[in-house]
């Protein structure tokens, strides 16, 4: 983020929140009528108790004390109805921002997520639209209520004792204007920096508790809890900083009270011993500012609220700027017709794909899909895309380049994998070719046409791209299958669970499809969970799927038929698989076997050629025999152990 926000930068969030006029206006309204009963009860409460204590007939007061009850009550019923319909409209906005936000980002370059880190993504589309949508509640309209409250009580004062309504006049303008303005003129520069610290926060906590055991191994756990101290540090120091403007605005908003009421005394008391004001409406001219503060007192939060809510701005902002999405409604609209009704451009029934990464191989993608008629599917397999690579360099963005001069062709009923020892580039090379990360060099085209040009929805429906931490939400079996296929039914999803192996895994859920599944499936096994995502990618309508190590926590001969079910979509013409995958064993069906080495493609042939040819393919297989030998022997071991035993 720039070291200031480019002017406008609120405009467009505020236009972001496309609120509904009429609801802030009725806030508005009740909002003054509300304060405006205030200022009448002190008024009318200073006018009784001035004139009861020159004891006049009881009739004489029962209008006022009538007046006191039903303005008493005014204010409480109009409060409540104005924090309901003001609400109402934040609320309204956060979600308007939040799905333009999710649309945006899935029509435009997922690439503009591969710097940000999942925490600081989730403080993006979570606090950060929360803060957008406060600025409604917390700064624009107290400000406006304050304005119509001050005109109204400056000409109700006036109308009593001229010169007592201009100071109260000049002493509103030093605290509705003065007070707030140095407010947030000491807070631009210290929410700007509590907006960062409190993303880098959310992203070191959220990175802490998903990768506690991979950290751990790595030894950088010591570091990121380190930078968690340091992060949280850096937000209450910005809390702090942000107090002290905020004290002194509420020291000047006090003095502005008492100077209007020492005005209202100085001016007033000479004026009643000249008979130019009555006594009584001498208490009524000085106790009456007292309400009519109470608007302008909230008006230094409000300034701050503006500050906070316009750095929380930049940050969605350059996010989506940075994704290149189309920048209204319209050109939305136009994106997703492309899909829903295009005629090249793919199925209604679509899988889209969803990035959120982090340079240090940290990636999640994720299909999302529109429920739609089983006959958009047939259609859909009536299509038959052509991946191709030509030339390409992966490499994430700024960062160097990690597999160079690849060349790769994927169409239906073909199957190509893609292996190497770790670190070698695989899961970059899959997100590259799903377009879900720039080229370096070379291109990546679907039919003849660079992925970076096409919609991402035109992308995603003829390409799913599964990564081995793609999301799984926090709902049903079935739910989350139906991310893939809004239309799934639930024989569908039983016979593809049992296709991946995890027919008795569901049998013995309590509720079958409809178990609810923990917050990213933390309710399950690693190997469940990944099976659970290779059946949503079986499920998707896209003739294309690109998957990453699908073998991964899964015992050996649990991994080699789930490859092999992968495999059979190719061998069987519906789809046309790519694997990444750190196995061999299981690849002897596979069309074409890339071998990736020293950031490039050392070798590619079919698996038993490569067998021959390539050392470091039959290492990688004869450790993977080796893994399973022992792993027999030791369950053999333990199950004489167990018979002995028993025995």
């Amino acid at each position: 983020m720039s070291a200031r926000e480019p002017r406008g930068t609120l405009r467009r969030a505020v236009r972001l929140l496309d609120v509904d006029l009429r609801r802030v206006a009725l806030a508005t309204l009740l909002g003054t009528l509300a304060l405006g009963c205030a200022v009448a009860l002190a008024a009318v409460s200073a006018w009784l108790i001035a004139r009861a204590s020159q004891m006049p007939p009881v009739l004489q007061l029962s209008v006022a004390t009538v007046a006191v009850r039903a303005f008493g009550i005014g204010r409480g019923v109009l409060r409540y109805l104005e924090r309901l319909v003001s609400h109402d409209v934040a609320l309204r906005g956060m979600t308007n921002v939040r799905t333009t936000l999710y649309e945006r980002l899935a029509a435009g370059r997922t690439a503009a997520l591969a710097g940000v880190r999942r925490g600081d993504l989730l403080a993006r589309v979570g606090a950060d639209v929360d803060t957008v949508g406060d600025v409604v509640v917390r700064g624009l309209l107290p400000a406006v209520v304050a304005v119509c409250l001050g005109v109204g009580t400056v000409v109700a004062m006036c109308a009593f004792w001229v010169p007592a309504g201009l100071a109260l006049a000049g002493c509103l303008l030093l605290a509705g204007v003065v007070a707030p303005a140095l407010a947030a003129r000491a807070s631009r520069t210290t929410e700007r920096h509590a907006a960062d610290a409190r993303a880098d926060l959310s992203a070191t906590a959220l990175g802490l508790l998903d990768d506690a055991g991979p950290l751990a191994v790595a030894g950088r756990a010591t570091a990121e809890r380190a930078a968690l101290t340091a992060a949280h540090a850096r937000v209450t120091a910005a809390a702090d900083a942000g107090a002290r403007p905020a004290a002194a605005a509420a020291a000047v908003g006090q003095l502005a009270v008492g100077l209007a009421v020492l005005a209202a005394l100085v001016t007033g008391v000479p004026a009643v011993g000249a008979g130019l004001l009555a006594p009584v409406e001498l208490a009524v001219v000085v106790l009456t500012p007292l309400a009519a503060f109470e608007a302008t007192s909230l008006l230094p939060a409000a300034a701050i609220q503006v500050q906070r809510s316009r750095a929380a701005a930049a940050r969605i902002l350059a996010l989506l700027d940075d994704s290149g999405a189309p920048a209204g409604p319209q050109e939305l609209s136009a994106a997703t017709a492309r899909t829903a009704g295009g005629a090249a451009a793919g199925p209604s029934s679509r899988g889209t794909g969803h990035a959120t990464a982090d340079p240090r191989g940290d990636a999640t993608v994720s299909s999302t899909a529109d429920a739609t008629p089983a006959t958009d599917t047939r259609d859909a397999a009536a299509a038959d895309p052509v991946l191709r690579a030509a030339g390409v360099t992966c490499a994430w963005p700024d960062g160097r380049d990690v597999v160079r001069g690849l060349d790769v062709t994927l169409r239906r009923g073909r199957s190509v994998a893609v292996v190497g020892p770790s670190g070698t580039g695989k899961t970059t090379t899959l997100l590259t070719l799903a377009g879900l990360l720039p080229s370096a060099a070379g291109t990546v085209s679907l039919d003849g046409t660079d992925v970076g040009g096409l919609a991402r929805v035109d992308v995603a429906a003829a390409v799913v791209a599964v990564t081995e931490d793609a999301h799984v939400f926090g709902t049903t079996v079935l739910e989350n299958l139906r991310v893939a296929r809004g239309d799934v039914t639930p024989d569908e999803a039983r016979a593809t669970l049992d296709r991946v192996g995890l027919g008795p895994w569901l049998a013995s859920l309590p509720e079958g499809l409809d178990t609810l599944v923990g917050p990213d499936a933390r309710t399950v096994s690693g190997g469940e969970r990944r099976r659970l995502l290779l059946a949503r990618t079986l499920l998707a309508p896209a003739p294309l799927v690109l998957v990453d190590e699908p073998a991964e926590h899964l015992d050996a001969a649990t991994a080699d038929r789930l490859v092999g079910t992968l495999l059979d979509e190719a061998r069987s013409g519906r789809r046309g698989v790519l694997l990444v995958t750190h196995r061999v064993s299981a690849l002897a069906d596979a069309d074409e076997v890339l071998w990736l080495e020293d950031g490039a493609v050392a070798a590619r042939g079919s698996h038993d050629d490569l067998l021959t040819r390539v050392p470091g393919y039959r290492v990688a297989l004869d450790s993977e025999q080796g893994d399973a030998g022992e792993g027999e022997g030791a369950r053999s071991r333990v199950g004489q152990v167990g018979g002995a035993t028993h025995g």
